[in-house]
């Protein structure tokens, strides 16, 4: 009879338990707002990466400094990063959402001043140019921070790997618009005033729909029990304890040096192929197959691991495969007339290589606990921009110029093509990739089981529990 009272006792708490959360529909406005703004600013991050020779060409500059344009994105992050991450976990999701989309709205706008033919600017418009994407490069590190710390306040357990695969991929999903419509826009210099304009409406439209629309930093009741103990610790409290949380550093390390990797894929595709007689619609095929392929893989991965929670075997086992990818892709751009091998590898590539994205953020939040989502996912930010910027410049730096080939597809600038496929680059690219399996070989102890217990949020010490686990296995 006690027994029955007790079990009776017990059912009453958990459905007062359950009373106590709320989803609410709005959630989804949110995360389209998210997601459309961060689309928005990876197009004018790689607005030129596709037609870099013919930018190079009508603002009479080098091809260097038409890779500045997205080196300067790394560069502001990596300073800028930690401190989006103190306004993320201190100032709360709405201001950082309205914050970033009028940096990117004005990023996008002043970049339009540097085509104006009536300002007059002359050999003044490429530095217009420049600070226009200076802006947009403050806005990047609010807006990639924001996806997850908008999963963990609005939506429930089973739901958050899937609204941060949506939201993470937006980004993507902007590459992939770039690699498509920035050759289809510019088929010859003089179209570059259009294309600007073109870029410059979703930017214009996500901050009229972000600060007109986003109301409530929170929902006014939580949608889990994750939601309700998500207070986190002072930002350098986190930090200090992030810096001593050995599974988060190698993950960090680890997957920081992935998207490095993605970042010079990205931006310097068009000019690896064209020397080697590719045209700039090929090389945006590539990406855009690339893109397209990585975010197939990031639906499906999320899906999985939605259901079975296995986050860390998934993780692996899509670094190990990346990294094959990679290398091949190293390879095979060596040699002329192999368009489909080409395909097939970036296609690979970012397949498994995009679908790490919104897994390893969330693992990063789980195994941080109780540090904040912000900042979490803000310092893996901040390394992958310094590592995409040293291998930025290392592989410009072991580039030589060539003189005209006819078989080549580049439009010169004003120094020459650059040959991408040198010994050195390739033993660079190698390196790479073998650096990539090495890092997932370095850590073979991880417990594969505390998978199953990322997300058990019945109780407050469930983000410890994950931590002591993983750390133990060193």
């Amino acid at each position: 009879m006690e027994g029955a009272e007790a079990a009776s006792l017990l059912g009453e708490r958990g459905l007062g338990r359950r009373a106590q959360f709320k989803t609410y529909r709005r959630r989804w406005f949110l995360l389209a707002v998210v997601s459309l703004l961060n689309c928005s600013n990876a197009m004018l991050w790689l607005t030129f990466a596709p037609v870099a020779d013919k930018a190079a060409a009508y603002f009479h500059v080098s091809l260097e400094m038409v890779n500045w344009l997205s080196i300067v994105y790394l560069l502001i992050s990596i300073p800028f990063g930690l401190v989006a991450t103190w306004v993320l976990d201190s100032v709360g999701l709405r201001y950082t959402v309205i914050l970033s989309a009028w940096l990117n709205m004005m990023g996008s706008v002043i970049r339009i001043f540097s085509v104006l033919k009536f300002l007059g600017l002359n050999s003044q418009s490429y530095w217009y140019l420049f600070t226009g994407q200076c802006l947009c490069a403050l806005a990047q590190p609010l807006i990639i921070f924001s996806p997850t710390k908008l999963a963990a306040l609005w939506f429930p357990d089973h739901q958050r790997a899937t609204a941060n695969m949506i939201a993470s991929m937006s980004n993507p999903l902007g590459i992939l618009i770039a690699n498509v419509l920035s050759p289809a826009l510019v088929p010859e210099g003089k179209h570059i005033p259009l294309m600007l304009g073109v870029y410059a409406i979703p930017a214009v439209t996500a901050c009229a729909v972000a600060t007109v629309g986003i109301h409530e930093k929170v929902p006014p009741t939580p949608p889990s029990a994750s939601a309700t103990n998500s207070s986190s610790q002072p930002f350098l409290m986190g930090l200090k304890m992030l810096l001593r949380n050995k599974p988060y550093i190698i993950l960090a390390v680890c997957f920081g040096g992935g998207i490095g990797m993605f970042t010079c894929f990205s931006a310097l595709l068009e000019q690896i192929l064209c020397e080697k007689g590719y045209s700039n619609e090929f090389a945006g095929l590539n990406g855009a197959l690339f893109t397209v392929c990585g975010l197939l893989g990031a639906f499906l991965l999320g899906l999985y691991v939605d259901r079975t929670r296995n986050f860390i075997e998934s993780t692996k086992i899509c670094f190990c495969l990346s990294a094959l990818a990679s290398i091949t892709f190293a390879v095979t751009s060596r040699f002329r007339h192999r368009a489909i091998m080409l395909a097939i590898t970036s296609s690979l590539f970012g397949f498994f290589g995009f679908a790490i994205y919104p897994i390893a953020m969330e693992l990063a939040v789980e195994c941080s606990y109780p540090v904040g989502e912000g900042t979490s996912t803000g310092l893996i930010f901040v390394a992958s921009q310094i590592e995409g910027v040293i291998l930025m410049i290392l592989l410009q730096a072991l580039t030589v110029r060539v003189s005209e080939d006819p078989s080549s597809t580049c439009a010169l600038d004003q120094d020459g093509a650059l040959d991408w496929t040198t010994g050195q680059k390739r033993q660079q690219l190698r390196w790479t990739g073998a650096q990539m399996c090495f890092h997932c070989r370095l850590n073979p102890g991880f417990d594969l089981s505390a998978g199953s217990y990322l997300c058990n949020t019945d109780t407050k010490s469930w983000g410890h529990t994950v931590t002591q686990r993983l750390a133990n296995t060193f």
